[in-house]
């Protein structure tokens, strides 16, 4: 191992922090499963709207932005922290405060109470891959960040990120991120647009004029959106990908449900999406800097990090490492959670204990033990996939590219038309996330980004055909109640969300099957 510099020590006391501020917040989880998902439901504007831009602002939308930008030009990696800032603005805008009033764990149990357990199985199993892939690529990008500062092989650097994070994710779930969060993100956020300013302001000894003449012309103007050979169908691919299809976020929807009320999750949502698009510039730039000092880089994802090494000041360079390291961190911890709490909520305790099983509920405190549990093989398989492919920022697209195709259609129709039934939902997921593998293989490389674009319209398309086809036998207006209804405390712990209701019950139970 290389001898450990002033970043290194800077790294390990980061590192040390967070691990210790993270597991202090077991104290907060008072043996509650609904306390680790989702902080009981009772966290302030602030703390909602700093968890969100954590979320956004992480390793694969800062060092993974950066990577491709390095490559293929601005728009390249500019459409993540953009389409994320979209994602969190619609949420605001359209999804937060309706979700956050009906009282969930997961976004799953939208699934399930909307459309059945068919629904909330197929959705929950294709959201814990997209967010396997999201925590891998997050994992990776804390694995370059160690892997460079402490000179240490990539396969032990990704191992320690993944343990620290699995070790406050266990202790405090949701309250370890909150809390976490504080100053991971702003020391993340704050440190992009110092080493931006540095380099902007000529502080480098090199003009920021000179840096922007050495990139490629195409780097920077506008082919990136609008000429197809320069990437255009994939940048829009990807900003559509996130833009819409992050909507179907677990970690994001987990922090929705958290707000203490529907007004606080929708300005918390807003709050969010205007730091994430505070962050499109230093990033975006942070790129092109990379380009002009370290040309020839054999992997580009030590992009980031050999800037903050060898030509920044060590404040701003130490700032800007530990920042994207608590900003993988964050998310990773945010996505490992999310995906233990659908295993056991959604798929152990409510479709097999309950549903096949034919068992009774867990209490909170055994929900408490099995969500914790789980988060072992979660972060098992994600550091897996990070270290035999490591591939931050393309690795976002990827997961949420997987729910684009199928989830959105059930969750938008299902909140805002009144037809919207089971076969519906199920011919949508199903379609949608089919088509989107076919086409990954058969489309022609030079068309390469139809093939996250067109799945979508295929499912909003079919769902409504389906729906219009099936209402006599599955009217929809049966189950539409639900968007209205907040059951009681003890029926979401036991996952019977929908024990007490009673708009539409008889269409409510055949459509559960």
């Amino acid at each position: 191992m290389a001898e450990i510099t002033g970043y290194g020590i800077a790294i390990i006391v980061f590192l040390v922090i967070s691990l210790t501020v993270g597991t202090l917040t077991y104290k907060l989880v008072q043996k509650s499963g609904k306390r680790l998902i989702v902080a009981g439901k009772s966290l302030p504007l602030f703390m909602v709207g700093t968890m969100l831009v954590a979320q956004s602002v992480d390793g694969n939308s800062s060092l993974g932005a950066v990577a491709l930008i390095y490559q293929f030009g601005f728009w390249a990696g500019a459409v993540i922290p953009i389409g994320l800032g979209i994602c969190i603005l619609l949420t605001g805008l359209v999804y937060g405060k309706r979700l956050n009033k009906m009282s969930m764990f997961t976004l799953p149990d939208y699934y399930f109470r909307r459309f059945g357990n068919s629904a909330e199985g197929i959705s929950g199993i294709l959201m814990i891959i997209s967010f396997t892939i999201l925590v891998a690529g997050n994992f990776a990008a804390s694995g370059f960040i160690l892997q460079t500062v402490l000179g240490i092989p990539f396969l032990l650097a990704i191992i320690i990120a993944a343990a620290v994070v699995l070790t406050y994710t266990v202790a405090g779930g949701l309250f370890a991120s909150a809390y976490t969060d504080l100053f991971q993100i702003y020391l993340a956020i704050g440190s992009f647009w110092a080493a931006f300013l540095f380099f902007a302001g000529g502080f480098s000894g090199v003009s920021f004029d000179t840096i922007l003449a050495s990139a490629p012309p195409e780097f920077l103007d506008l082919s990136g959106l609008f000429d197809t050979a320069n990437g255009a169908l994939i940048n829009w691919a990807g900003l559509l990908a996130l833009g819409l299809g992050d909507i179907i976020a677990l970690d994001f929807m987990e922090r929705v449900f958290s707000a203490k009320n529907p007004n606080t999750a929708r300005r918390g949502a807003f709050m969010g999406a205007g730091l994430t698009f505070f962050t499109v510039i230093p990033i975006g730039m942070l790129g092109i800097v990379a380009f002009h000092f370290l040309p020839g880089l054999e992997d580009p994802y030590t992009a980031l990090p050999e800037l903050a090494l060898n030509h920044m000041p060590f404040a701003i360079g130490a700032a800007l490492l530990m920042g994207v390291l608590g900003a993988s961190m964050s998310t990773a911890n945010g996505g490992m959670l999310a995906v233990s709490a659908v295993i056991s909520r959604n798929l152990l305790q409510r479709i097999i204990r309950q549903r096949l099983l034919g068992k009774d509920a867990w209490s909170d405190s055994k929900l408490l033990m099995i969500t914790r549990f789980a988060v072992f093989p979660v972060m098992g398989a994600a550091l897996l996939l990070g270290y035999v492919m490591p591939q931050p920022g393309i690795y976002l697209i990827l997961a949420f590219d997987v729910v684009f195709a199928g989830a959105l259609a059930p969750l938008t129709l299902g909140l805002f038309w009144k037809k919207a039934n089971m076969p519906a939902a199920i011919v949508s997921l199903i379609v949608g996330t089919l088509l989107r593998l076919v086409l990954f293989f058969v489309m022609p490389l030079e068309l390469a980004g139809l093939d996250t674009m067109i799945p979508p319209v295929v499912s909003f398309i079919l769902f409504i055909i389906v729906a219009l086809a099936t209402q006599k036998k599955w009217p929809g207006k049966e189950r539409h109640d639900v968007n209205d209804y907040v059951p009681p405390e003890e029926d979401v712990i036991s996952g019977e969300d929908l024990k007490h209701f009673h708009a539409g019950q008889q269409g409510a139970s055949r459509s559960a099957t």
